[in-house]
């Protein structure tokens, strides 16, 4: 028996599209707005509403649509109007400043006129993250492992790293400028450094708060270092070292904006920055689009490994 609440519920997308394409297509846009080539979007709404009725009609065969449309439902519709409610403010009445708060055509306008030129900034800024998160997180897993292992190396390092690991990566780029000799070094190194402290932070704490139980247990049975390190240490600790890996490439990504913004030739920080100079705002709204959906599906990409790697402790972080 269908429950007509639930039904609703579901429909909600729908319904929060045919809002936002009512505002769209019922009111003009200010004068004081440039006129883009196409109406993107309005090809967007119609894009999302085909796919929002077609969820909608697979929600009644499929249950893992119709468990997530009824969840999600009402938020959708929520975003329906607050999408709406932006596009009045901004190209319908404009109420705010037209420079600085373009219509949602013109923003889109950039994804498709300047294709080429944003997925080479993306490759480039992809580039950087990676080795900048490989080198951060290699660097920081090993100094986690001494600290927390060792107490003479604790005792003479950690104080070092209290004193330097607070200080903003980004505060580091006049000086590493002048000390590298390529400003693609120089970037991978602020990426690095700023992934590097919360790695090794959690690491070490995570081997620190291992039960001492563990340990004695293992020595007694004979094993070495080694094997105390690597199949009693770590994998205890191994929550803690992906939320340090999660925490260091969310600082990854504003050491990667700003350290595009000096000397770069490509890149998402470096696109916004050009944009932001030419006063061309879409540009710089798109870019920030870039941003969120870059880190969106990376940080998604990796609770998903962590979800497959520490399937018993499912549900206690959640992304």
């Amino acid at each position: 028996m269908l429950n007509l609440k639930n039904v609703f519920y579901r429909g909600f997308p729908v319904l929060g599209v045919i809002l936002a394409l009512a505002v769209q297509l019922v009111l003009p846009d200010s004068s004081l707005h440039p006129t883009a080539s196409k109406h993107y979007y309005n090809f967007l709404l119609y894009a999302l509403l085909s796919i929002t009725v077609l969820l909608f009609t697979l929600s009644f065969f499929i249950a893992k649509i119709r468990n997530l449309l009824e969840k999600k439902g009402p938020f959708f519709f929520g975003a329906g109007i607050l999408v709406a409610i932006l596009n009045i403010i901004t190209a319908k009445l404009a109420l705010l400043p037209v420079i600085f708060f373009p219509t949602y055509d013109n923003v889109l306008a950039v994804f498709v006129e300047q294709t080429m030129l944003i997925l080479k900034c993306i490759g480039f800024s992809f580039r950087l993250l990676i080795l900048g998160v490989i080198w951060g997180t290699i660097s920081g897993f090993v100094t986690g492992v001494c600290l927390g292992f060792s107490k003479k190396v604790y005792y003479w390092i950690n104080p070092y790293i209290k004193l330097i690991g607070p200080i903003p990566a980004t505060a580091w780029i006049p000086l590493v400028l002048t000390t590298f000799p390529t400003p693609l070094g120089a970037s991978i190194f602020i990426i690095a450094l700023s992934v590097w402290f919360p790695v090794q932070l959690m690491t070490s704490s995570g081997i620190q708060n291992t039960s001492k139980v563990y340990f004695d247990v293992g020595r007694t049975l004979g094993a070495g270092t080694f094997f105390q390190i690597f199949k009693i240490a770590v994998p205890a600790a191994l929550p803690n070292i992906f939320q340090g890996v999660f925490n260091g490439i969310c600082a990854a990504f504003i050491a990667l904006m700003t350290a595009e913004m000096f000397g770069a030739k490509y890149g998402i920080g470096w696109y916004i920055s050009w944009q932001k100079a030419m006063m061309m705002y879409s540009g710089v709204y798109a870019g920030l689009i870039m941003i969120a959906i870059f880190c969106t599906v990376i940080i998604t990409a990796l609770f998903q490994v962590r979800s497959r790697m520490l399937a018993w402790q499912k549900g206690l972080i959640k992304w």
